[in-house]
Order: structure tokens, then sequence, then C-alpha cells
């Protein structure tokens, strides 16, 4: 019989919530009043009523000079010029390819936004249009940047650089947008001896560090051998680490995810996920950071 873990009830300790920089912030939930002050302009998340200015979304807050928005706790993905995303490949259509990258409509890769194999620079040929199947197909999973967004909010991606393109052996975790910190760079190699992509649009892919960069792939090529034990004990780790830190609703960025890992060392992999385990090592994870801030 398979074994199965029961815990009784337990009353948890109240977690002070950490201030961050610049006070606390003003949580706010749908039809709460934000300001009576007719002073501010109204932004994403917000409508007028009485002359009150009031929450249309739960969420935090922000306010830049008089623009008053509320961003959304949990919300689908908004894409800007320049983010980093990761995304599943839908459907392979005519010179382009329809791309999951959870926001409210599929994304677009088209076929002139990618890199040919050797990195050659042409025009795209029929040729080309009859491989696309060879390059990406249904199910694959790739990096990419957002090129332009449509005036229906939909995203136009590129690969056209290589350190962009498909993606081969690790694990994907979806997490709510908002809880991923925009950095000036989103592809990190943890020194725990995992590599993380921390896409904008909350799909991060945890993946074995690479020896070498292979430069003449153009971002099609995936190495399928054998991923040894301790890299996937490592990227198990950082996988029930990631889970935990967004549980707490703590952001997501290297330091913050390399900090957990190393809180949870003492711990087993699989014992991560309990939920005081988890209470505990997130706490230990803010504290680290919040003494790096001070």
């Amino acid at each position: 019989m398979a074994e199965i873990t029961m815990r009784l009830p337990v009353a948890r300790k109240a977690v002070a919530p950490s201030a961050p920089r610049g006070g606390e912030k003003h949580l706010v939930a749908p039809g709460d009043t934000i300001t009576t002050d007719t002073g501010y302009m109204r932004g994403h998340g917000t409508y007028v009523d009485e002359e009150k200015l009031i929450a249309s979304v739960a969420g935090a807050v922000e306010r830049v000079n008089k623009l008053v928005c509320v961003k959304a706790l949990k919300t689908r993905y908004n894409g800007e010029v320049g983010d980093i995303v990761v995304g599943r490949i839908t459907e392979v259509q005519q010179k382009r390819w329809k791309v999951e990258t959870n926001s409210r409509l599929d994304s677009v890769l088209l076929l002139s936004s990618v890199n040919l194999p050797g990195g050659e620079l042409r025009r795209r040929s029929a040729e080309d249009e009859l491989a696309m199947r060879d390059y990406l197909q249904e199910g694959d999973l790739i990096s990419a940047e957002v090129q332009s967004v449509f005036s229906d909010g939909a995203v136009s991606l590129h690969t056209r650089s290589l350190k962009y393109g498909k993606l081969g052996q690790g694990v994907l975790v979806q997490v709510s947008p908002s809880l991923v910190k925009r950095q000036k760079t989103h592809f990190h190699d943890l020194p725990c001896g995992a590599s993380v992509i921390l896409g904008n649009n909350g799909f991060i892919w945890i993946y074995p560090t690479p020896e070498q960069k292979d430069e003449e792939a153009g971002g099609f090529t995936t190495n399928l051998e054998p991923v040894p034990l301790s890299d996937r004990e490592v990227i198990s780790r950082l996988r029930n680490c990631i889970v935990a830190l967004v549980t707490q609703k703590l952001m997501l960025f290297d330091t913050s995810i390399l900090y957990c890992y190393e809180a949870s060392l003492p711990h087993q992999i699989k014992d991560i996920l309990k939920p005081e385990v988890m209470e505990e090592i997130v706490l230990e994870t803010r504290q680290k950071l919040l003494d790096l801030e001070g």
C-alpha cells in the first residue's frame, strides 16, 4: 500500500506583513473608495462615481504623480514591448505560429521573426514555409521577446537572438504574472546548478545549466540526453521553492528564489510543499531579503 501522510490541524502563527520600501501597500477590493480627491487621474483598475475614485479590481493601489491605478493581484498577462516570455506553440498557420502566453488572446510568432537554422540571413521562401513544422510544431515550448502589441491586446513575438528559441528538457511552472519582478535580465544561471527563465507572462522554465552554449543551432535544436539524477533533484527543489514563494505571495526574482532554495536545504524535496515547512522557509527568505534591503 502507498504511504499516506496525515496531519492534524494546528494553529498557525500570524506572520507580520513585511512593508516594502516607501511604506505598506494599500490593498483594495472591488467597490472600495480609493480617494475622494478630484485632483487625481483615473488609471487601470479604477472608475469614477459621484466624484469618488473607486477600485474595479482587487489589488494594490499604485500612484505615479497624479495617476492612480490598481494592479490586480491575479490577472492575465498584458504584453509590453521588450518583455521576455515563455510560451507553448498551439497552432501552425500560414507564415506564422500561434503561441499560448497566458494572455487573453493567443500571441503570434511570424516566420519572418525567427532565426533560420545556422543563423542564415535571407528572405523567407516557399520552402521555408513548407518546413515550418520542422522548426516548431504544436506543443513545443519557446522563449521569445515581445516585438509589438496589437490594438486588441494580442502580442507579436520574435526569437531573433540566439538566447531565444526552442526549449529542451526542464520543468514549466505557471504563476500569476503579477508575482514576477521586472528586471534587466530574466535569464539566470543559478549557482545551485540549474538555470531559470522568469517569463514576464508568469511562465517560468527551470532547466539544467548547459555546459556550453550552442550558437550554431539557431534556436531550433534541443538536447535530449538523459538528465543526471543530481540535476533533476536540484530542478525539483527549485520548482517546489517557487511554488512555496507563490503560495506565500512573495515576488519572484533570482535572489528570492536562491534564498528560498538555501532555506529549503535542511528539508527533503517532497516536504517543502507541506504548509508548515513552506511557511518556515518563506519566512526565512523574507527576512534575508529585508536584511539585504536594510
